[in-house]
């Protein structure tokens, strides 16, 4: 089950065989909560943003946790390269594409968001 914006960044220890999807932005405001919570019923699901600032903060701790790192910008590939190198260890980090245009829970943006995860979620 996904956490709530906001709570602490240590990621769930429970193991449910399900896949570990970390969805990252730049603040953990409305897209990467956003698409926590949407798929949290079809993988483990964790939240968090790259700025100092965000909600919830990249830690290393997330990003061993992660066995996929979705980004929603390209830019957010090269923050995260830059932050955290020596963490990501051969991890795979894969751009959805996804402007910081909606709100959170937005229908576009779940729209969006199922349309972009639809093959890796099979």
């Amino acid at each position: 089950m996904a956490s709530a914006v906001g709570q602490s960044s240590t990621p769930k220890t429970v193991r449910t065989g399900q896949r570990r999807l970390l969805f990252i932005c730049g603040q953990n405001r409305l897209r990467s909560p956003t698409a926590e919570q949407i798929f949290a019923g079809r993988a483990e699901t964790e939240s968090a943003g790259l700025k100092n600032d965000a909600e919830n903060p990249v830690t290393p701790e997330l990003l061993e946790w992660a066995e996929v790192i979705f980004v929603m910008e390209r830019a957010h590939i090269r923050k995260l390269s830059q932050k955290f190198k020596r963490h990501l260890g051969g991890k795979r980090v894969l751009c959805l594409d996804i402007p910081d245009d909606f709100d959170y829970m937005a229908p576009a943006l779940i729209a969006l968001l199922e349309r972009k995860m639809a093959r890796y979620l099979r």
